[in-house]
């Protein structure tokens, strides 16, 4: 039976608070008894109350959340048309701003370099998604120190080498990867492209990167393999107060294929991000594995800090065992920032950890990833033969990559960098892929090796960063203060 098809004079009609319908994709909805209960509030559905609401629940919403949360009989029929008019096509008054997806986007080949995708999004994003994605701690210092690290690490390249022929495949957990680089686990994708983590998935699945899936992604993990299902996938998980929701999203992930488990370690509390917490946060916005929803309160409109609010600060090392009785599948630590925590993390029999400090968005000052690598090598060179270890923080060039691994790096992950990508859709994504693979190839070049089995320590001067890495695991000099002095009061003479 053919839908109904409904004029925009009658869904104009429906304009009030006791009489809600909307359009969404050219499918009209009564959604009167939905709005008082709208986790974002009924202020922003009446708004578009009588009209069409595409544009700003295709922003925020997965295509299948009003399809499969409304009954049936909501669903009123088809936009006809054959009747729009002028006025149809007006934007409501208070609409929120568009991305800017054509006066400041220059043409994706003109593109040549990472540093390009983040210029273009400064410029181009809306404000509260360039402030949720672009935004650190506090000061800030461990995001900039995160790239700027790099440069303080010098090649030692070797000549009179045959590199015509070079070889930059590798391997994750034994799953084969066409260059070492991975997708990092970043949230609500959805602020950047309106297919969020599935385009993603198509863009890195063309080009053989795996994915890491957040747990705070845009879409649930089914919607974002269903776009790419024979692509290689990480599920990321911040572990829920509730464990009841972690335990289901951990048997969900091994029944759709996953590879293996990232588990965040170093958030037990949201940092400080002050240009996220300044921008206003749409209160439409939610998190579908979570149930979070954004909200602006008297801190400010922090995405990070609000949407955080589930996970467990309770979680520690005995949790491992939680874990394992959950998931069968390979565990990587996300977020180790110490030697200490990886021996640790090797005495549990991690299958991996990811060396990284949230992109600098939670402790300021906690140590950029390289250094921590470097850590590593100084003071628990053992764990690199007992688990694999990756690298994810201010990588921004095929030169980043080869000094991770010539320091015993397994592969690095990129987070920022692939959500900029991602305003060209997976053609961008691509493109930065091909970018990046093409810098690496040229640097293993000019260095001297034609496979990623050659690199080692002696193609890199570390001297000047070696004075930052601590000497064991203790202070060099510091003690702890006794917790009882004995007293000064003199003692009265008999």
């Amino acid at each position: 039976m053919a839908a109904r098809q409904i004029s925009v004079k009658e869904i104009a009609s429906h304009n009030k608070a006791t009489d809600t319908w909307i359009v969404v994709d050219n499918k009209v909805y009564d959604i009167t008894e939905f709005a008082p209960e709208h986790p974002g509030g009924a202020e922003i559905i009446q708004r578009y109350a009588g009209r069409d609401a595409s544009s700003a629940y295709n922003a925020i919403h997965a295509p299948s959340v009003i399809i499969t949360g409304l009954p049936p009989t909501k669903h009123l029929g088809d936009l006809d048309i054959s009747t729009i008019d002028s006025t149809w096509t007006l934007p409501p008054p208070t609409a929120s701003k568009a991305l800017n997806l054509d006066g400041g986007r220059p043409p994706l080949d003109t593109l040549i370099n990472a540093h390009d995708f983040e210029d273009v999004a400064s410029r181009t994003l809306t404000p509260k998604a360039w402030a949720f994605f672009s935004s650190a701690a506090t000061d800030l210092v461990t995001r900039d120190a995160n790239r700027s690290m790099f440069s303080r690490i010098w090649f030692r390249p070797r000549v009179m080498v045959d590199v015509c022929e070079i070889d930059i495949s590798a391997t994750m957990q034994g799953i084969p990867m066409t260059l070492p680089l991975f997708v990092s686990p970043s949230a609500l994708a959805r602020l950047v492209h309106t297919e969020g983590e599935k385009e993603l998935a198509r863009g890195a699945a063309a080009k053989g990167v795996p994915q890491g899936i957040s747990t705070n992604a845009s879409f649930g993990i089914s919607e974002i393999i269903g776009a790419a299902p024979s692509h290689d996938y990480f599920f990321q998980l911040y572990v829920n107060k509730n464990r009841k929701v972690s335990e289901g999203l951990l048997a969900e992930a091994k029944k759709l294929g996953v590879k293996g488990v990232m588990v965040t370690v170093d958030a037990a509390m949201a940092g400080k991000r002050e240009a996220d917490e300044r921008a206003r946060a749409d209160e439409s916005l939610k998190s579908p594995m979570t149930g979070l929803t954004a909200t602006n309160d008297k801190k400010g409109g922090g995405l990070g800090r609000i949407m955080g609010t589930h996970i467990d600060p309770k979680l520690n090392w005995e949790d491992v065992a939680w874990l394992r009785n959950n998931t069968d599948l390979p565990l990587i630590l996300k977020g180790v920032q110490t030697a200490a925590d990886a021996r640790l993390a090797m005495e549990h029999g991690l299958e991996g950890i990811i060396l990284s400090n949230h992109g600098g968005r939670n402790l300021d000052t906690s140590p950029p990833a390289i250094l921590v690598l470097l850590e590593l090598q100084k003071n628990c060179p053992e764990v690199f033969s007992a688990l694999e270890v990756y690298v994810d923080g201010g990588i921004r060039r095929g030169t980043d990559i080869l000094k991770c691994l010539c320091l015993g790096a397994t592969a690095v992950g990129l987070g920022r960098p692939f959500l900029f990508s991602l305003m060209y859709g997976q053609e961008g994504v691509g493109h930065l892929v091909d970018l990046l693979r093409e810098e690496l190839t040229t640097a293993m070049a000019l260095v001297g090796i034609t496979s990623l089995e050659q690199c080692h320590p002696d193609l890199v001067n570390t001297g000047d960063v070696d004075h930052l890495i601590p000497n064991g695991m203790s202070h060099p000099y510091a003690k702890t203060p006794r917790k009882s002095r004995p007293s000064r009061v003199a003692k009265a003479k008999l």
